[in-house]
């Protein structure tokens, strides 16, 4: 059974910082592509940065330059480090992985605000 449990997130002032985590389990983690996506109120869920087996990365055009993904196949564990949070960063941020299927976690919510 594939399972996915995001967190880290948080109340968060701009240009402040958080670390996501999403934890994965029933899956043979380090050989399957890992995505972070978020959704904000009233706009489609986008993808904010993906990794791939080997490590290579891709970030949304509105992210690059401010977040980092990355995995740690020992701990069947992914990260997202944001960095320079602006308010428009605000939404709940999903962790998934496709098998036969779309797999996602239930979410965290990032609240970018003063």
């Amino acid at each position: 059974q594939v399972q996915l449990v995001e967190s880290g997130g948080d109340l968060v002032q701009p240009g402040g910082s958080l670390r996501l985590s999403c934890a994965a389990s029933g899956i043979m983690f380090s050989i399957y592509r890992i995505n972070w996506y978020r959704q904000a109120p009233g706009k489609r869920r986008e993808l904010v940065a993906l990794i791939t087996p080997g490590g290579r990365t891709t970030y949304g055009d509105s992210v690059k330059g401010r977040f980092t993904i990355s995995r740690d196949n020992v701990k069947n564990t992914v990260y997202l480090q944001m960095n320079s949070l602006k308010p428009e960063d605000t939404a709940v941020y999903y962790c998934n992985v496709y098998l036969n299927d779309n797999y996602w976690g239930q979410g965290t919510q990032v609240t970018v605000s003063s």
